[in-house]
């Protein structure tokens, strides 16, 4: 564990000594950890990608983050869901409803689930604003006190 925290410390510093500003790393950071907790699995990589190219923001810094939020991803999904449904009044899902669409549609399902999907990832949005806010304040002030390596420590 102290060996992965060194090895993630000196990747920062290189980060840092790249000339990224502290401000603009963590913002890397934090969208690329909000990113990763998007209720729909397999497309925060995608996204994480897309945006470090469109913003020219560091790309494995991004998809560090991105990976490091994967486990919370699967922990929101539910909790996304049930407020989405509760932001548009929809209510909870019932097992008795989930076994009921064994015998619907496969149109009828889909639909479904993509309002299951747009409810959980309209959640995630008015969660993930503040959340970028706040982590990037939080992370630009720890990355200014962060000590810059010297050259010989920057070649790892």
């Amino acid at each position: 564990m102290r060996r992965s925290l060194e090895w993630m410390k000196r990747k920062v510093a290189v980060w840092l000594r790249q000339g990224v500003s502290p401000r603009r790393l963590a913002l890397t950071l934090a969208l690329g950890f909000a990113i990763g907790c998007v209720p729909v699995v397999g497309i925060p990589t995608l996204i994480c990608a897309a945006l470090a190219l469109a913003l020219r923001l560091n790309l494995p810094a991004i998809q560090a983050a991105n990976y490091a939020a994967m486990p919370l991803q699967l922990l929101l999904v539910v909790p996304f869901v049930r407020l989405g449904g509760w932001l548009f009044s929809v209510g909870p899902i019932r097992a008795a409803q989930a076994a009921s669409l064994l015998h619907t549609p496969p149109s009828r399902v889909l639909t479904q689930l993509a309002g299951l999907v747009a409810h959980a990832m309209l959640a995630w949005l008015l969660i993930a604003i503040p959340a970028v806010l706040f982590m990037t304040w939080s992370l630009t002030l720890v990355l200014r006190r962060f000590p810059l390596p010297q050259p010989a420590e920057a070649a790892d």
